[in-house]
């Protein structure tokens, strides 16, 4: 268990700790690189009057009789070195054997490799004498003509205005700095403030919405950076009016649809009730109100499936699906249902486990997508008698991408041209026929379709023939389809036809839903 856990992250303090924190941690930078800058400065001016206290010095170093070298030293001479109230100045004068001449024995010599030296001649180093720092400035006389220098002259300084003058230099620096920082982190609070002020504005947009508002938020009252999540949102916003008005619908559709049957199954009801009512009329009533169910029932179970379809596949479970087989299986479970309207139902297309008939989808879906273009192509097949109703279903295998093909065929009165965009809107039902049903099962067809990124098309099964019967073919497209196929099948499937008790087999021709 954590001890200290921070429950929500702030973003304005987590900015203002980023900006803060390399400010903090260079001020300290800052102030070391102004104190080596500040010593820096403070020894140029104080050097260049070491070099010229040097430089004097060296005019009175003179050669006598013999060769001998003698250093005499002026009485202003001597009075100018020791004039600074601030620092002690020391001299020492030796010749070139380095015979003590003249000045402080204590004060070092210089290092045995030589040092750096200026354009002038004079050498700078850092020494110490009786106990303090000072600085020390060497010039090795020697005359034009002459082979080995004449003599060594030295002047040491103590560091003690040197130190005044860094120390000010640090003070004029670090100073104002104090002052600096606090302004700047006050400047950065304000600016971050300032910054993140369109997000309190549009929190208070939102806050101030009604709770049936859901129109798309504006992205261009937002700054650059929050405008993709403002998208993010509007993009929500839209997903959960589509779902909110798919719930309405649905309610509409299962309130209109849901009034008939059960203003019939209480009208029969009232009859089975009524005094004086015969054993038929009873028997009659009964017979009613099981047929009322039964309508009840299936439009229950089509608002149920329309509404699994909008919902949207893409939160079910996807897996390999082999469409073949779940067409044979579907055609399978409608036999009862077709012997009782004398249909011949039967599949002819590719067996399933054929290559090339793998999509990847959601099996309930994909079965609730046969099962409606089955049904309704029972539903619309001749039953007058005056021809064999035939329906048939079957699996084309696609020969190259891997995308077969789901046809449904019947030989009824067909679709007029018109309307085959019409049949797809829920409850649309066609003119001239009086075939019981919601007009469901085409928005169903379709809806699945789209969820699985197929398209449907409708033809006539018969071009030019009375009555032309109507095919329904679903295209799976390739990216639908499983890449796990190891092969294909020819572009007409491989013939397998499965009859079903009740009529002669027949050729695929299609069905309507």
């Amino acid at each position: 268990m954590k001890i200290f856990q921070r429950t929500q992250r702030s973003l304005f303090g987590e900015i203002l700790d980023w900006m803060l924190t390399p400010l903090l941690l260079l001020w300290p930078v800052s102030l070391a690189l102004t104190w080596l800058v500040a010593q820096s400065l403070a020894d140029k001016p104080f050097d260049r009057a070491l070099v010229y206290n040097v430089q004097t010095l060296a005019r009175f170093v003179e050669t006598g009789a013999g060769g001998q070298v003698r250093f005499s030293l002026s009485q202003p001479a001597s009075e100018l070195l020791r004039a600074d109230d601030a620092d002690m100045v020391y001299y020492q004068v030796l010749d070139g054997q380095g015979r003590f001449l003249s000045g402080e024995r204590e004060l070092p010599a210089p290092p045995a490799p030589p040092l750096p030296t200026l354009e002038d001649g004079v050498q700078l180093r850092d020494g110490e004498m009786r106990g303090l720092p000072v600085r020390i400035a060497a010039l090795w006389v020697q005359p034009v003509d002459a082979a080995q220098p004449l003599a060594l002259v030295q002047v040491a300084e103590t560091r003690e205005k040197r130190s005044v003058l860094a120390t000010e230099i640090i003070k004029g620096v670090m100073l104002p700095q104090f002052a600096i920082l606090p302004l700047a982190v006050l400047l950065v609070w304000m600016a971050l403030v300032r910054g993140i002020k369109p997000l309190s504005a549009l929190e208070a947009r939102i806050q101030a919405r009604r709770s049936d508002d859901l129109s798309p938020l504006d992205e261009g009252a937002v700054p650059m950076e929050v405008a993709p999540l403002v998208a993010s949102v509007n993009g929500l916003l839209t997903r959960l009016k589509d779902s909110i008005a798919t719930q309405k619908r649905f309610l509409a559709d299962a309130a209109h649809q849901l009034k008939t049957p059960l203003a019939g199954l209480r009208m029969q009801a009232d009859l089975a009730r009524r005094e004086g009512a015969s054993a038929d009329d009873l028997k009659h009533s009964l017979e009613q109100i099981g047929r009322a169910s039964v309508r009840a029932t299936h439009t229950v179970n089509q608002l149920l499936a329309l509404a699994r379809a909008e919902s949207g596949a893409a939160a079910l479970t996807r897996q390999p699906c082999d469409l073949a087989q779940l067409t044979v299986d579907v055609v399978r479970e409608a036999v009862p249902r077709a012997l009782a309207r004398r249909v011949d139902l039967g599949y002819d297309g590719a067996e399933p486990g054929t290559p090339g008939c793998q999509v990847t989808g959601n099996a309930t879906l994909l079965r609730e997508l046969v099962r409606n273009l089955v049904d309704n192509a029972i539903n619309y097949a001749p039953t007058d008698g005056g021809q064999p109703a035939i329906v048939t279903a079957r699996v084309l295998a696609s020969a190259h991408r891997h995308a077969p093909r789901l046809q449904v065929e019947d030989n009824g009165p067909g679709i007029a041209e018109a309307e085959r965009e019409l049949i797809f809107q829920p409850f649309y039902r066609a003119l001239g026929t009086n075939v019981d049903g919601s007009g469901l099962g085409l928005p169903i067809v379709r809806e699945i379709a789209q969820q699985h990124g197929a398209s449907v098309r409708v033809e006539d099964t018969h071009p030019g023939q009375q009555p032309p019967g109507a095919r329904f073919t679903v295209h799976f497209q390739a990216d639908a389809a499983s890449p796990e196929a190891p092969g294909t099948a020819g572009a007409t499937g491989t013939p397998g036809l499965q009859p079903v008790p009740g009529g002669p087999s027949a050729p695929a021709r299609g069905g309507r839903a």
